[in-house]
Formats: C-alpha cells, structure tokens, sequence
C-alpha cells in the first residue's frame, strides 16, 4: 500500500492566495483552486475565514416552499413522538425487570432460572387480556 503525500503549504503562499482573492484576480474560492491545483475543494475557502476575509467565501441560498417546511416541522414533531414513545418503552421494560426481579426475590427464584423456564410458556400461550 502507498503512502499518502500530504501537501503543506505555507503562510505565505495562503496569504498570496488570499490577497489574489481580496484583489479579485480570481472569481471564487474554486477558481484559485484551480488555477494553482490545490487538491483540498474547501482548502481556499477556509484559508479566507481563517484571515478574516469570510465575506469572499461563496454563501449558500436554500429556497423552499411553504410546503416543504411544514413538512420538515411535522418531521421533526413525529421524531420528538418517537423519541418520547422510546423513551416510554424503555422506561416500562426497566420496570418490568425490576418487578420480575423482587417477585423472584420474594418467592426465593433466580431470575435467570424462572425466566428460562417461563419465557417459553410465556411466548407461546395467547394472550387473552391486554395489559395496560
């Protein structure tokens, strides 16, 4: 396997760069990449906010309908739903557990023993009440 080459470059050459920016010999960030084959996309652009010039770094315009944010709003409700019903089930099955462990306790049962014995008949019998 080959090793990568990393590529350094120097204060200089990123304030040269920059200062090309700032003089406007280059349209965009991209463009310097470019022209001076510097591998990273986002290298040009971070060199400018890193000496202050974020204002030449190209911003990014989302536009969306109406419809596309009261969808994104019932989204985030619906996983706000499910993380809360988690939570609960969660909640419930740690209870569970905990009441199964003193009823063992208090009728001298491991718990590991009754539920290897019961699980089955459990899983197997039908359920004639729902549990609430």
């Amino acid at each position: 396997m080959e090793p990568h080459n990393y590529v350094r470059y120097s204060e200089a050459f990123k304030q040269q760069v920059v200062s090309e920016m700032e003089s406007g010999k280059y349209e965009s960030a991209y463009a310097a990449t470019q022209a001076y084959g510097i591998r990273g996309p986002s290298t040009v652009s971070r060199w400018l906010r890193q000496y202050g010039r974020s204002d030449l770094v190209a911003k990014q315009i989302t536009i969306t309908t109406m419809n596309e944010i009261d969808e994104k709003k019932a989204l985030k409700e619906r996983v706000r739903q499910l993380e809360r019903a988690l939570a609960d089930a969660h909640m419930k099955g740690l209870l569970e557990e905990s009441y199964l462990e003193i009823a063992c306790e208090r009728m001298g049962l491991d718990v590991n023993e009754f539920k290897k014995k019961h699980v089955t008949a459990l899983s197997i019998e039908p359920k004639t009440k729902e549990r609430k």
